[in-house]
């Protein structure tokens, strides 16, 4: 189970992040998710869980949880749309053709 976690501190690291979820099941990996040119944390990350009924109950009890003096937020990731995915496309949007 993939588990997306936000308003982390930006002092979180991917360890702190892996011990949070530990408790509850094994981690496959835990990443604090950063600037690509300063370096430092966007305030969010990901959990993956080996099971996802262990997943569940981390996201049951950590959401809403205080850490490092806030309120993190967990839910279970959901997959990215497609690269290309427009919502505007065939929306009656703009158009660039000209209409005389």
């Amino acid at each position: 189970m993939n588990i997306y976690v936000s308003n982390l501190s930006f002092r979180v690291t991917d360890e702190d992040l892996n011990g949070f979820f530990t408790p509850y099941g094994e981690v496959k990996s835990a990443k604090v998710i950063t600037d690509r040119e300063t370096g430092r944390s966007r305030g969010f990350g990901f959990v993956e869980m080996a099971d996802a009924a262990a997943g569940a109950k981390a996201v049951a009890e950590l959401d809403n949880s205080m850490v490092d003096g806030r309120p993190i937020k967990a839910v279970e990731a959901q997959p990215k749309p497609p690269k290309d995915f427009n919502p505007f496309r065939n929306s009656g949007g703009y158009n660039k053709k000209k209409r005389f």
